[in-house]
C-alpha cells in the first residue's frame, strides 16, 4: 500500500528570517515535485525548491485565515491529491508544524490513507520572535516559561499565568494586546510588569515596544500604531523580568544592526550586485538591485573567437582579466566549443580584484596575479611583471573587455614591454528603466542609501531613473565616481577608504553605526533617511501599525 502513494514533508519554515531553515529543510525543498506553502513562507521556501517543482496557489482564504479556524479544505486536497498521485510533496507552514493545528490534521490524513510522511521541525515563532529582540526567556536561574495563544486561552489559563512569577510568551495581535495585558493584570500579575510587542519578528520590518502590563496601551497610542486598520497584525508579547529595557538594551543585538531597515539601492547587474547584497543584508539592510546596464555580446564576433583559438593553442603568455563580465564571455566561448577551464594550463591569468578572481574560481581557474594594492586597471599595472626575454617565452597578453573601457591597461602593459591583444568581448549598453514604483521611491526619498559603484552607474541611473531624492545617503567608491556623482548633482555622504564593493559597504555601515549612537546620545529615537523626508512620520505611522 505505501508503495502506491508519495510522500509528504511537513516542513517548519521558521519566523521570517530566511537563513532560520534548516538543512534538512532545503534538503527536503529541493527534492520536492510539489510545494504547498502558506502565503506567509512562500518567498522563504520557493527559492531552494526544486527547478520545475509545482507550487499550487492556496485560496486567499485558505492563506489568510489563522490555523485553528481553518477547515480540513483547499491545502489538506492539494496536499492528499499529490500524495495519491505518487508524488512528493512539501506542506510548509510558518514557524513549526508540531505547533500548527491544521498541519497535524493533514499528518493524521496521511496516516489513515497510509501515506508515508515525515516532520522537519522549525523555529517556533515564540522562540524565534523573542531571541531576535533581545529576550533570552530563560537564565542561570531556570525561570518558568510559558507559552499561550491569546486566542485560544481559557479563562483556567489566565488564572495559572497570572498565578506564576515566570515569563510568560504570549502570540497575540496589536489591537488585542492591551486587553492581554488586562487579562493577566486581573488574574494577579502586577501592573508595572515588563511587557515588550513586537511585530515582523526575525525580518528587516521588526519592531520592539518596551512597556508594562499597565502601560502598554498608552505606549501603542504615543507611538501611533494604535488605532490602526491594521491593528490585527500578530504580535509576539513577553511578560516578565527578562525583558526589562535594561536588559534589552544590552541584548538588542538584532535591532541595532548598523543599517537595519536601510532600503540600499544597488545600481549593479544581478550577478555582479549578489555578494554586495549579501554583505549588506549582514548590516540590517534590505538591498533592492537595479541593473543599470544591459551586456551584450559584441557586434563582430570573429575576433573573440581567433583570440580564444590562439589561447588554445599557445599564442599567449598572460590572459587579464578586468571584470566579472569578461570572465562570463570567455566562459561562454569556452562552453560553446566544448572547452573548460583545462584550457587555461600553461597560461598565467590576472584578475584586476576580488569579484573578478572569485568568478573565476567559480569556472575552475585560479588567478596567478591580483592586485595586492588599488583594485583597479592602474593597481594591476604596479603587480604585473615587466617583459622578460629570458623567462618569457611568449610576448602577448589577451585581453578580453568591454567596448567602453579605458586603454589605461593596454598602454601600460606595452610600456612593460608586452604586445597586447585588444579584445571586445562584449557590450554594455544602458539598461531599460526600472519599474514606476522603483522610480517613484528613487526620487521621492523611498530608498535610504545608495551605492555607486563606477561613475557609469551614476550616469546610467539617473539616466534611467531620475536623481535620487537630497534625504538618500549617496555612497561612493572612490574620487572618480564622486566627482560623477556631484556634477549630477548628487551630495556625496560616504566614500570607500579603497575601491572595493566591500569595502564600500563596510564605510556605509560605519556610517549607519555613527548616526544611530549620534541619535542614541542626543536621547533621539532612531530613524532611517528615509524617515526624515516630508510626510514620511504620517505614512510611517499607516504602514507600521
Amino acid at each position: 500500500m505505501f508503495s502506491d502513494h508519495g510522500h509528504v514533508t511537513f516542513l517548519g519554515a521558521g519566523p521570517g528570517d530566511p537563513g532560520l531553515l534548516t538543512l534538512r529543510a532545503v534538503e527536503a525543498l529541493a527534492a520536492a515535485d510539489v510545494l504547498v506553502a502558506e502565503e506567509q513562507v512562500l518567498d522563504v521556501v520557493r527559492a531552494h525548491a526544486r527547478a520545475g517543482a509545482d507550487m499550487p496557489q492556496l485560496s486567499a482564504d485558505e492563506a489568510s485565515t489563522p490555523a485553528e479556524a481553518r477547515r480540513f479544505g483547499d491545502a489538506a486536497n492539494l496536499v492528499m491529491g499529490a500524495a495519491r498521485a505518487g508524488k512528493r510533496v512539501v506542506r510548509a507552514v510558518q514557524g513549526d508544524p508540531g505547533l500548527d493545528s491544521e498541519a497535524v490534521r493533514e499528518m493524521l490524513a496521511c496516516a489513515a490513507e497510509g501515506v508515508t510522511f515525515e516532520v522537519v521541525p522549525g523555529i517556533a515563532e515564540a522562540v524565534g520572535v523573542p531571541a531576535y529582540a533581545g529576550i533570552p526567556l530563560r537564565d542561570e536561574n531556570g525561570a518558568d516559561v510559558r507559552f499561550v495563544d491569546a486566542r485560544t486561552a481559557t479563562e483556567r489559563c489566565w488564572t495559572e499565568l497570572g498565578a506564576s512569577d515566570g515569563t510568560v510568551v504570549v502570540s497575540t495581535s496589536l489591537d488585542q494586546a492591551a486587553a492581554t495585558a488586562g487579562e493577566l493584570v486581573a488574574a494577579g500579575r502586577k501592573p508595572d510588569t515588563p511587557m515588550t510587542l513586537t511585530v515582523a519578528g526575525t525580518t528587516t520590518r521588526q519592531r520592539t515596544w518596551e512597556a508594562t502590563l499597565g502601560t502598554v496601551a498608552q505606549v501603542l497610542k504615543q507611538a501611533k500604531v494604535l488605532p490602526s486598520p491594521d491593528g490585527g497584525r500578530p504580535v509576539i508579547a513577553v511578560v516578565g523580568e527578562h525583558c526589562a529595557p535594561a536588559r534589552r538594551d544590552q541584548l538588542s543585538w538584532f535591532e541595532s544592526k548598523p543599517l537595519f531597515g536601510w532600503k540600499v539601492l544597488v545600481p549593479r547587474t544581478k550577478e555582479q550586485a549578489a555578494s554586495l547584497s549579501d554583505q549588506l543584508r549582514s548590516y540590517g539592510a534590505v538591498p533592492h538591485e537595479v541593473p543599470t546596464i544591459a551586456v551584450e555580446p559584441p557586434r563582430t564576433p570573429q575576433q573573440m573567437e581567433r583570440a580564444v583559438k590562439g589561447l588554445v593553442t599557445g599564442r599567449y603568455e598572460w590572459i587579464a582579466f578586468t571584470s566579472v563580465n569578461a570572465v562570463k564571455a570567455v566562459r561562454e566561448k569556452f562552453e560553446e566549443y566544448g572547452l573548460d577551464a583545462r584550457a587555461f594550463a600553461g597560461i598565467k591569468v590576472a584578475a584586476v580584484g576580488e569579484q573578478t578572481a572569485a568568478a573565476l574560481i567559480a569556472f575552475g581557474v585560479k588567478p596567478d596575479l591580483v592586485p595586492s594594492g588599488e583594485q583597479s586597471a592602474a593597481g594591476l599595472l604596479e603587480d604585473w611583471p615587466p617583459y622578460d626575454p629570458v623567462f618569457d617565452p611568449i610576448d602577448r597578453v589577451f585581453l578580453p573587455r568591454a567596448d567602453i573601457a579605458t586603454e589605461t591597461l593596454v598602454a601600460g602593459l606595452i610600456e612593460l614591454g608586452w604586445e597586447v591583444d585588444d579584445v571586445t568581448a562584449y557590450r554594455t549598453v544602458r539598461a531599460s528603466p526600472p519599474p514606476a514604483d522603483t522610480r517613484e521611491a528613487i526620487k521621492g526619498g523611498g530608498f535610504d542609501a545608495v551605492l555607486f559603484t563606477s561613475s557609469s552607474t551614476v550616469r546610467n541611473l539617473v539616466g534611467i531613473a531620475g536623481k535620487p531624492h537630497n534625504v538618500t545617503i549617496i555612497a561612493c567608491i572612490g574620487p572618480a565616481t564622486a566627482k560623477t556623482a556631484e556634477e549630477h548633482g548628487l551630495r556625496v555622504d560616504v566614500m570607500a577608504p579603497e575601491p572595493s564593493v566591500h569595502k564600500l559597504a563596510e564605510a556605509l555601515a560605519s556610517f549607519g553605526a555613527e548616526r544611530r549612537a549620534a541619535a542614541l546620545e542626543a536621547g533621539e529615537s532612531v530613524a532611517r533617511p528615509s524617515e526624515r523626508r516630508p510626510g514620511a512620520r504620517r505614512r510611517r505611522a499607516a504602514s507600521s501599525s
